[in-house]
This record gives structure tokens, C-alpha cells and sequence, in this order.
């Protein structure tokens, strides 16, 4: 009979024996003179102090390496309030002050995104929060933080679709019946009612507050007033030598001591006070409309599995995060992805049938959107040292429910490929690095074809370059471009809408409502928008019945680049294309 997780009090044969203890005999590795506080791996036994320089070496050591980030730029710090993102913060917090020996040189800001909107429906399931508010003015800890966890009722756990009384969240909503949906959305599982947002806001407030850097607070709504160009990748800039970055190092030294020889605040932080004042009322985030929460239920509750709904989670706060990036002037946004959470985000990635983006979803930095690049410090630090590290020196964090809060392990694709990692890591502890250094192996070169260029057609959700071959039916994008085309043989419906008829090129209006004229009467809106998503953005979609719930800028550029494709088709003959050896010439 298989034995395989149970618990008999015997170690299996296969399984390594458990990592030793720190004894009063033995001493650090590192000194070898102060007794170890923590254990990282099998013999590797640290004090406080040696653990703290070891912690700060690596993110040093990451962002020195790479030399991404000049003296004087500015640099966004997506900070969820999770352990990986606030110890990101607070490393960047201590590089920033005057004690550090190696001062970063560049200009941070801090962005916390409010996700956790109120769902369409009342759920007899709790999700776990603090007791209380924090107290203003006070730093929690996870080690202090009072947290009161409620399982869930016997009736609703271990299943990924309940029946539920239906109960409108919203007063006055004029939403149907079949409006509703009967599973874990985001606004069902985790979703908050305004007083418990208001008090999420107040634990995150004072916490953004005592960094010092200018912060903003945005929520998830937001994203329906988005503009279309934030699905715009910008022409970036061509990346320096190491020559041009010691260059510019020498003179940003040399301009801030011509700056500073008359004594006063560092020259980070000098530079950062002229945009400090608006830090209290205006930075936090404005309360959303009704109508903003009722799209954004709306739109979780139209799609069908939990992996789509955290995929799409996970697009629109990329697209809400670049857009504040780029109006308030930052180029790099940083990321607290740790070691950890990559290699599940890589096996995660690779069952989701993004295996070509490997290389920008889990690389140290993510140049996909041109303008504003991507960057991930913290991609060496595992999760059992980033939570070490937040316990011994106090780092402070907010727990806030997620989309996959309490959900089962088989729920989606995500959880159950992190259930599947965190497994192996604890029988084989190598399994977490093993497939992190895989990750830095992968290298980012399309192949060669239209798509290998910067002005290739990129997808309309996660903007990478589509680099498909939809004529080589042995590749999946072939076989789905196939079985699409038989169906086209049967007129398709028309998407249902609720919105009364007006002008179809008009951005932000929805498919249904075109005009009928060149590429609108060609194919049905689905279509449309299917042949701007990559192989894995198309599988995603396939799990939202409707178009209609989508954020409007999302539909107003994929309308644009429809019309533009059809129109630059129309006038293709009346082109005069160069030579081969015209071109060579020029």
C-alpha cells in the first residue's frame, strides 16, 4: 500500500534527515566567534550580524551586477504589502540613509495597489484579517501582528463552485439574476466591503508614511479609466556600456558635491523633498466609484476559472502600476519577486503555455514595455530568508486577503504548481534553486521573422511580442488556427450587450455596437481580439463568455489596431516597397 504522506513517526528512506539545530557549541559560519540565531540551510548556521550582511550582499550584489539602474533615476517600488515587497522596501530604505557605507544613487517612490474590492456576493466565508486597525503612528511586525484566522464552514470547503444565496453588495444595483456568478471571484472569496478597505488604508497609510519616499496609493478600479496608450510600448532607450554607467556614476558624484559642500540632507533625499508636500491626503486613493466596483465585480465574476482570474489580476495591476509609472516620470519599477516565488512563477508559466516569455517573466529585468523597465532585486532571496530577516529586525508587513485565499489546492494552476514546489522543497531542498537557476540560463531572442523586431505585433494583454507561426499547424497556435477556421464555416452570434446602439469607431465603445463597415463586418469581435493575444493570452480568454465586462481601453486598442491592420492592407498595393539592393545602399 502507498505511504506517501503519512506520518508513522519514522523518516522514509528516501527523505533527507532534517537540518540541524543550532547547539550552544556550535558557532557561525561566517565569524565563527557569536553563537547562529538562524539556520538557513544544512550547515550554514549565521548570527544576527553575519545574516544581516549576508541578506544586504545579495541585493547589492544583484542590482551592482546588472548596472540597470543610474545615479538619479527614479524608481517605482510596487509594494503589495507582503514579506518579499516590504523587505524590498526597506532595503532600498536603508541603502537611501546616511549610515550606509554603499549609498544607492537613485530616487525611489512607492506604489501600493488596492485590489481588494467588494464582490457582487455575500458569501458565508470569512477571510482572514486583523482584529484591529493599526495604530496610527506604529509599525506592526508579523511576529506582533493579532491575527485572527476562521476556517471555513464545513459545507464550502474543498469546493471550487458552491451554491450561494444571492445578495447583491452593492445598494441600489440594478444587476440580473444571471449577472450573478456561483464561485470563488475575487470579490466573493476575498473581497472587502468599504469599512474593511477603509481599514486596510489605515494600516497601509502610516506604513507608507514612515518610508519618506513619495508613495501613491491606487485601486484596481482605477483601471477603467486607463488610457489606451498605456497598451503603447514606448521606444526605449538604447542601454549604456559599462564605461557610460561608471561615467555617469563620476558625474553624479561630482554634481552632488558641488551640491552638497555647504552641509545639509543627503543627496537622494535632497532631491526627493520638492515633491514630498502632497504626501497625506492627496496620494491616498480616492474612493472608487459604484459604478467602477460594480464593472470590476462584474468582470471577475464573467470568467469562469480561478487561473484566468488571477491571470488577469495580475494584467491589470502590470497595466494600472505602468501607468502611474510613466505620469509621474518613473523609468524602472521594482518588483518583489522572490527566489521562491519565481520558480513556481517559471513551472507556473510553463504550463500556461508561456514558455517564449520565460526569459521576461522571471529575468531579472523586463524590458517588454519599452519606456519603463521592470526590474527584480530581490530574485536571490528565498522565502525562508526574507521571512527570517522581517522577524529578526522588525520589517513591517500588511496581510491582506488574495484572489486564491483559502482556495483549494486543485483550484487552479497556480496553486496547485506552488503546492507542488513548496512540496518537493521540503523533501528536497535543492528543488527551489534547481529550477531558479535554470530561469537565468533562459536567454530573450525571438526567432527570427516579423515579430523579431521592436515594431513587431505584440500581444493586447501581456504586450509580448507575438512570436507565433499560425501557418505550421505542428505547433498548438497552428492547430488552434485550424480548428478556428473550420468553425468559421457556421455564422457565429454576435456577442450580447446591454448598452444602447451608438457609433462603433468611437474609442472605448464596446464590440458589439460596430458599424458594420471593412474590418468590423470581416469576423465576430471574439476574433478580432483573439488574433492580438498570445498563445496563452488566447487560452485565458476562453474562459470569459463576454467581451462587454473588459476594461474600455483594452477594447478601444484592440478596435484601433483592427482598423489600422485592415487599413494598411487596403492600401498595400499602392505601396512602393525598396529593393533588396536599394536598401542595402540606404
Amino acid at each position: 500500500m502507498c505511504q506517501v504522506g503519512e506520518d508513522y513517526g519514522e523518516r522514509a528512506p528516501g527523505e533527507p534527515p532534517p537540518a540541524p539545530r543550532p547547539s550552544r557549541e556550535q558557532k557561525c559560519v561566517k565569524c565563527k566567534e557569536a553563537q547562529p540565531v538562524v539556520v538557513i540551510r544544512a550547515g550554514d548556521a549565521f548570527c544576527r550580524d553575519c545574516f544581516k550582511a549576508f541578506y544586504v550582499h545579495k541585493f547589492r550584489a544583484m542590482l551592482g551586477k546588472n548596472r540597470l539602474i543610474f545615479p538619479g533615476e527614479k524608481v517605482l517600488l510596487a509594494w503589495s504589502g507582503g514579506p518579499s515587497s516590504s523587505s524590498m522596501v526597506w532595503q532600498v530604505l536603508e541603502g537611501l540613509s546616511q549610515d550606509s557605507a554603499k549609498r544607492l544613487r537613485f530616487v525611489a517612490g512607492v506604489i501600493f495597489v488596492d485590489e481588494r474590492a467588494p464582490g457582487v456576493l455575500t458569501v458565508a466565508l470569512r477571510s482572514a484579517t486583523r482584529e484591529k486597525p493599526l495604530p496610527k503612528g506604529k509599525w506592526p511586525t508579523p511576529h506582533s501582528s493579532t491575527r485572527k484566522h476562521r476556517p471555513a464552514e464545513r459545507g464550502l470547503e474543498g469546493f471550487s463552485q458552491v451554491e450561494v444565496a444571492l445578495q447583491p453588495a452593492l445598494p441600489g444595483s440594478s444587476l440580473s439574476l444571471d449577472s450573478f456568478c456561483l464561485g470563488f471571484s475575487e470579490g466573493a472569496a476575498c473581497g472587502q466591503s468599504l469599512e474593511e478597505r477603509s481599514k486596510t488604508l489605515a494600516e497601509v497609510k502610516p506604513i507608507l508614511q514612515a518610508t519618506g519616499f513619495p508613495w501613491h496609493v491606487v485601486a484596481l478600479e482605477e483601471v477603467f479609466s486607463l488610457p489606451p496608450s498605456v497598451l503603447w510600448c514606448s521606444a526605449q532607450e538604447p542601454v549604456g556600456s559599462e564605461g557610460a554607467y561608471k561615467a555617469a556614476v563620476d558625474s553624479f558624484l561630482q554634481q552632488q558635491h558641488v551640491l552638497g559642500a555647504g552641509g545639509g540632507p543627503g543627496p537622494t533625499q535632497g532631491e526627493e523633498q520638492p515633491p514630498q508636500p502632497p504626501l497625506d491626503p492627496q496620494n491616498l486613493a480616492r474612493p472608487p466609484t459604484p459604478a467602477q466596483t460594480e464593472a470590476l465585480s462584474q468582470l471577475f465574476c464573467s470568467v469562469r476559472t480561478l487561473t484566468a482570474k488571477e491571470e488577469l489580476l495580475q494584467t491589470l495591476r502590470t497595466h494600472l502600476i505602468l501607468h502611474m509609472a510613466r505620469a509621474h516620470g518613473y523609468s524602472k519599477v521594482m518588483t518583489g519577486d522572490s527566489c521562491t516565488r519565481l520558480a513556481i512563477k517559471l513551472m507556473t508559466n510553463l504550463a500556461l503555455g508561456r514558455g517564449a516569455f520565460l526569459a521576461w517573466d522571471t529575468g531579472f529585468s523586463d524590458e517588454r514595455h519599452g519606456d519603463v523597465v521592470v526590474v527584480r532585486p530581490m530574485r536571490d532571496h528565498t522565502l525562508k530568508e526574507v521571512a527570517f530577516y522581517n522577524r529578526l529586525f522588525s520589517v513591517p508587513s500588511v496581510f491582506t486577503p488574495a484572489v486564491d485565499t483559502k482556495a483549494p489546492e486543485k483550484a487552479s494552476i497556480h496553486r496547485l504548481m506552488e503546492a507542488f514546489i513548496l512540496r518537493l522543497q521540503t523533501q528536497f531542498p535543492s528543488t527551489v534553486s534547481t529550477v531558479y537557476r535554470t530561469s537565468e540560463k533562459l536567454v530573450k531572442g525571438p526567432r527570427d521573422g516579423p515579430a523579431a523586431g521592436d515594431s513587431g505585433p505584440r500581444c493586447l494583454l501581456c504586450m509580448c511580442a507575438l512570436d507565433v507561426d499560425a501557418a505550421d499547424s505542428a505547433t498548438a497556435f497552428g492547430a488552434q488556427t485550424s480548428s478556428h477556421l473550420s468553425q468559421m464555416q457556421s455564422p457565429i452570434p454576435l456577442t450580447e450587450t446591454r448598452t444602447p446602439p451608438g457609433p462603433c469607431c468611437s474609442p472605448g465603445v464596446g464590440w458589439a455596437q460596430r458599424c458594420g463597415q471593412g474590418a468590423c463586418r470581416r469576423e465576430d469581435p471574439q476574433t478580432c481580439i483573439e488574433e492580438q493575444l498570445c498563445y496563452s493570452c488566447r487560452v485565458n480568454m476562453k474562459d470569459l463568455p463576454s467581451l462587454d465586462p473588459l476594461p474600455p481601453y483594452i477594447l478601444a486598442e484592440a478596435q484601433l489596431r483592427t482598423h489600422r491592420a485592415w487599413g494598411l492592407q487596403e492600401i498595400r498595393d499602392c505601396l512602393i516597397e525598396d529593393s533588396d539592393d536599394e536598401a542595402g545602399q540606404s
